[in-house]
């Protein structure tokens, strides 16, 4: 039987640097993850640095809503 709500839940990771300057920048997207968090470990919003390849280098990927 299917639970209502998983413990384990799919999230998309963000670059915060990117999505802050999307005014005059020169690349051509937002470098954006896909992973999964545990709801009961991780209750709050997850924040991991991972590379960003159209800034060229490792920055924070903050979680987003779908």
């Amino acid at each position: 039987m299917a639970k209502g709500k998983d413990v384990r839940v799919r999230v998309i990771l963000e670059c915060t640097s990117c999505a802050r300057k999307d005014t005059h920048k020169k690349s051509s997207g937002i470098s954006r993850y896909i992973t999964q968090k545990n709801r009961h470990n991780t209750p709050g919003r997850l924040e991991l640095r991972k590379f960003c390849r159209y800034c060229y280098k490792h920055t924070i990927h903050g979680e987003i809503k779908k």
